[in-house]
């Protein structure tokens, strides 16, 4: 089953990127995605796979939410 992850999405992956953040917005999904670090400011190119072992929350902009809930954890 795969992740519901829309553009304008904020992920907190479970590793932190070189710069010390863990925190990114999507900027264009499918079956790859890319990815900006909120840290930094670098975008990275990464499949679907890969970004959905790595995802450890989901936070939707307001009221994105299907549920009106802002954020999701992944398990």
């Amino acid at each position: 089953m795969s992740l519901d992850i829309k553009v304008g999405d904020v992920l907190e992956l479970k590793k932190n990127h070189p710069c010390g953040s863990k925190t990114f917005e999507v900027m264009r999904t499918g079956m790859d995605f890319r990815i900006k670090c909120r840290g930094c400011g670098a975008q990275i190119w990464i499949g679907r796979p890969d970004l959905e072992k790595r995802v450890r929350k989901i936070t939707r902009p307001e009221g994105g939410g299907p549920d009106g809930g802002p954020e999701k954890d992944v398990k």
